[in-house]
């Protein structure tokens, strides 16, 4: 019996996590059946199990919010906030039960009848309970088999494996050095293999999904607010990022003490908010996102913001900073000054905020763990804080470099590519005292480790080793190292905090010799070393180009087409270089396209999606309004026309020939290449209104979208806008306006001579009729 109850226990907590956030996504959205259903499934468990167990309170509770949950998903009563924070305080009455029970202790003392008489409307309702039964003939998914293990064994399997991956880097470091037996390789190859699948398996059983932490801010927000007479809609995303569960437990305290403070003294009142010009409701966005091996929690408000000055005036009052000192601050360390304990920009002391004591304790425990906080605010705007956590032990595969003698790691999955500098396709220089870096033609800013770091290095710059990153969400860039190591699998670990502080560094580990190591966050590292991908590129062709605007204009970048034409384009339409995978390229709408990020731009140079090696290099062309990607092989140079032109005989992607650096080359005509790639599938800026019946799914689900592709932007007969063109079946009533009408009908052939309509399914015939109604230009 003891085993099912904790069994009904840890079912309870797993299922209240869930539901703070459901109950009051609910309450926004009364309509919304599947959060209702996810709610009334948890009273009704609740309730069952309790008759099973012998919990008499705990079952009439659960079975009373059953009854009224029931009446709303019958249809006989409306949802209302007075129901919600019924449920609310049901629920959260429920929970102190569970908690009791599984400790052991006496339920908590007190009479359930109020809570229960805050579930009814009034009248006394009679409700038989709606259990969920299977359908007939349909048998319940089977539940995936579970076992419940400490967190303690987990700890002590994951830091065996860990110990496994670093005795396996070490008996690879000794094999290398012995001679070679296949026999021995190959029995080294499956232990590698099966500790590789071993650490997955371990490590996805301490993962969990962030939204385990997200799911009862709602709640907690929507309870501030109504305490502090304020309106807060929060915005959650990135609940699909997965972090491990001991992290989870540590942030949790940090995290809601931030949203309290965003919420008690960041976000100001409907009316203060009306003064200022914003609408009555704030806005609190909580997010989470993976950077290389950190986790990133952004926690921003659109409230009254954090006044640096404030806060340094405060300082020096209190003693804290000197005044002196303080007048250098900058404004990034003024408002590092909300760390300080005994500082507050609270005006008054509540029951939630205003003590001073709190954010020094939050940032303690985030350092504790080897993380990091930081801040921005605007006054008058709102403040952001971010939460930079590791992944805590993980393990990662990475490549050891060394500087100046000392070691470092860098994670594999930021490398593009390693070069050596010195080599026949890499060039280096410096523009606007910044480092380029042209590597087959692709121009990247170039940073030295040693100069980030301060250390000296005995390697020329041309005989180093140019590291090709590309963090998350940042620009690529090249590292130059004195020398590369191997590629392994290391064990990370959380770095000191004033190690992590830095900014560069994302954690440390160990080497195959036991040595430790710290690990490079490529991020980091790009902020520091002053890396601006746009800036450098804009500032290199301006370099690269003559001062005149007439010389400007003869400035091409020489290339080989897909095809191994030699062919030229003006320097000033090409925007960046960028590189894709294959995948990135697909027919659609009628010509190639390419996904670059979050855009989608119509692709030229190429006329199969036949790639090699899996990638394609273009470059991203601008006229100022509108992009097209160009497909290349390989940059040659950096060139100016100087011969005259012999033009092409007609209109076409080649405007014509030219002897550039003694060679012919074909020029690209940029104007051609907007024109039919852009302009011949832009739409005008107001398209034609088509009216559709909105009663018939064929003219919805079949004809609509033909109609939209033709130009035209639909509407119902229920929208009160003046349509230009109206779609009706055969038979049906005309427009009382006399809007021009096409007339479709069921049957292939017309009825009589006079009989103008067009068979539904006639696509030639739709489309010319479209078209000459103007909506497709």
């Amino acid at each position: 019996m003891d085993d099912l109850i904790a069994d009904f226990v840890a079912e309870c907590r797993e299922m209240l996590e869930a539901l703070g956030g459901e109950i009051v996504a609910w309450e926004a959205q009364p309509g919304d059946r599947a959060r209702l259903d996810s709610i009334f499934r948890f009273v009704h468990t609740v309730k069952g199990n309790c008759g099973f167990f012998e919990f008499p309170r705990l079952e009439a509770l659960s079975h009373a919010a059953e009854d009224a949950l029931a009446d709303v998903r019958a249809g006989r009563r409306q949802a209302d906030g007075a129901l919600v924070s019924a449920v609310l305080a049901v629920i959260d009455r429920i929970g102190e039960m569970v908690a009791a029970i599984e400790v052991g202790e006496d339920m908590p003392a007190g009479d359930d009848s109020a809570l229960i008489e805050a579930l009814e409307p009034g009248a006394e309702v009679v409700v038989a309970p709606v259990a969920a039964v299977p359908a007939d003939g349909q048998k319940a998914p089977a539940a995936p088999r579970t076992i419940r293990l400490s967190v303690e064994l987990l700890d002590r399997v994951m830091s065996t494996v860990s110990d496994m991956v670093l005795a396996r880097n070490e008996l690879a470091r000794r094999l290398r050095e012995a001679p070679n037996d296949v026999s021995v390789d190959g029995a080294f190859e499956r232990l590698s293999a099966i500790i590789a699948d071993m650490r997955d398996a371990i490590t996805r059983t301490r993962m969990q999904r962030i939204e385990n932490l997200f799911v009862g801010l709602p709640r907690m927000v929507r309870d501030l607010s109504a305490e502090l007479g304020k309106q807060v809609l929060v915005d959650i995303e990135g609940g699909d990022v997965e972090l491990d569960r001991e992290m989870i437990e540590m942030i949790r305290d940090p995290l809601t003490h931030i949203i309290r403070n965003a919420v008690d003294h960041g976000i100001e009142t409907p009316a203060d908010r009306l003064k200022a010009g914003k609408r009555e409701i704030g806005l609190l966005a909580v997010s989470a996102r993976q950077s290389g091996n950190q986790i990133l929690i952004d926690i921003q408000d659109d409230g009254r913001g954090i006044d640096g000055k404030k806060l340094v005036e405060k300082a020096i009052a209190a003693g804290t900073v000197d005044k002196a000192a303080a007048a250098l601050f900058s404004p990034r360390e003024q408002l590092a000054l909300v760390f300080e304990a005994g500082l507050s920009t609270a005006k008054a002391v509540t029951s939630i905020s205003g003590r001073g004591v709190g954010m020094d304790v939050v940032r303690s425990n985030v350092e504790r763990i080897g993380g990091i906080v930081e801040v921005d605010s605007t006054p008058g705007q709102g403040t952001r804080m971010t939460l930079r956590v590791p992944l805590t032990l993980t393990i990662i595969p990475a490549l050891t470099v060394s500087i100046d003698g000392q070691h470092f790691a860098i994670p594999r999955s930021a490398i593009d590519e390693i070069v050596r500098a010195n080599g026949e396709s890499v060039t280096l220089e410096h523009v606007g005292g910044a480092g380029i870096a042209t590597i087959r033609g692709r121009r990247v800013p170039e940073v030295s480790l040693a100069d980030i770091l301060g250390l000296h290095s005995d390697v020329p710059a041309e005989e180093r080793t140019l590291i090709v990153l590309r963090p998350a969400g940042g620009d690529v860039y090249a590292l130059a190292v004195d020398r590369i190591h191997d590629h392994e699998e290391l064990v990370v670990k959380p770095a000191a905090p004033a190690v992590m502080a830095t900014g560069i560094y994302a954690g440390t580990t160990l080497a195959d010799d036991g040595s430790p190591i710290l690990l490079f966050d490529p991020a980091g590292l790009a902020e520091v070393g002053g890396v601006r991908l746009e800036a450098q590129e804009r500032t290199a062709r301006i370099a690269e180009a003559s001062e005149s605007a007439e010389a400007a204009a003869q400035s091409v970048l020489l290339f080989h087409g897909l095809d191994g034409a030699r062919r030229a384009l003006r320097l000033a339409v090409v925007d960046r270089i960028e590189e894709v995978p294959a995948s990135a390229v697909r027919q659609a709408a009628g010509q190639l396209r390419v996904q670059l990020g979050d855009s989608i731009l119509p692709l030229a140079g190429a006329t199969n999606m036949d790639f090699a090696d899996g990638k394609v290099r273009l470059f991203r062309l601008n006229d100022g309004v509108h992009e097209v990607g160009y497909a290349f092989a390989d940059v040659i140079d950096f060139a100016a026309i100087d011969n005259d032109v012999i033009h092409a005989g007609r209109e076409g992607e080649v405007s014509g020939v030219s002897l550039i650096n003694g060679e012919p080359a074909e020029l690209l005509d940029a104007h051609w290449l907007f024109a039919n790639h852009v302009g011949a599938a832009a739409r005008p800026a107001e398209p034609l209104v088509c009216r559709l019946p909105g009663d018939d799914p064929w003219m919805q689900n079949m004809l609509r979208p033909m109609v939209e592709a033709a130009g035209y932007r639909v509407v119902g007969e229920q929208d009160d806008v003046a349509a230009d063109l109206v779609i009706a079946a055969q038979g049906a009533n005309a427009p009382a306006d006399g809007t021009r009408t096409i007339w479709l009908r069921g049957e292939p052939e017309a009825s009589g001579k006079k009989d103008e309509s067009i068979y539904r399914y006639d696509r030639a015939g739709l489309l010319m009729a479209l078209k000459s109604a103007g909506g497709a230009k």
